[in-house]
């Protein structure tokens, strides 16, 4: 038995999602430095203050964000209403 439904709205809000994280890694890794050790071996090195907003993000919820922040998710949504209402876009 699948644990996941069989839909084609299931699956074209998965490809959604999947855009949204690799558009979210692809800015991650366009703000972090990757640093190399004596043995060659990469780490990759958030800036201070992208990690301390972040970490502010993560432990504040939606209704107390600025609207700013609001609207990033806002826009996140958008990507994926139009197949929920799509008399409304």
């Amino acid at each position: 038995m699948n644990k996941y439904p069989q839909s084609e709205l299931f699956e074209k809000l998965a490809d959604i999602e999947h855009q949204r994280w690799a558009d979210w890694q692809k800015y991650m890794h366009s703000k972090c430095a990757i640093v190399e050790n004596e043995d060659g071996e990469k780490t990759i090195v958030i800036p201070q203050n992208l990690f301390e907003q972040w970490e502010r993000q993560i432990a504040t919820v939606y209704l107390e964000l600025s609207e700013k922040e609001k609207d990033s998710d806002r826009d996140q949504v958008m990507r994926y209403w139009k197949l929920i209402y799509p008399d409304e876009v």
